[in-house]
């Protein structure tokens, strides 16, 4: 199913890049945070990239797809918890705002590419 490489996939590139930005931030959270919001903040946003690249190195347009709906809900968790560091102020309310527009457009980008892999496996059957 994989039509390329995932690095290519610009919603792959964006939620790359919005993982360092969210290690960034959280590294400068309490420390008292280490073992509870910061890593579930850090494993949620890498499943992101991570969920994006094994869906698209996978065989079947189902495969694909569950791949692609995992990371979609890496995409509500990571937006939860960045509301919860901005609302403990972790985070000051411009940056949890700028992080929480990111994640919704990447959620948005992988809407997008669900039902294009939905549309072209509906075709070859």
């Amino acid at each position: 199913m994989a039509a390329s490489s995932f690095r290519e996939l610009e919603v792959w590139k964006l939620a790359m890049d919005f993982s360092l930005e969210v290690y960034q931030a959280a590294m400068t959270f309490p420390r008292d945070e280490t073992y509870g919001i910061i890593s579930q903040l850090r494993r949620a946003v890498v499943s992101i990239p991570a969920n994006i690249a094994e869906g698209n190195a996978r065989a079947h347009a189902g495969d694909y797809l569950r791949h692609l709906s995992f990371a979609r809900g890496s995409v509500a968790e990571v937006e939860t918890l960045l509301e919860l560091s901005a609302r403990l102020q972790y985070l000051g309310s411009a940056e949890s705002r700028t992080m929480i527009h990111t994640a919704e457009r990447i959620g948005q980008m992988l809407n997008r590419l669900m039902q294009a892999i939905q549309r072209k496996a509906a075709k070859e059957e």
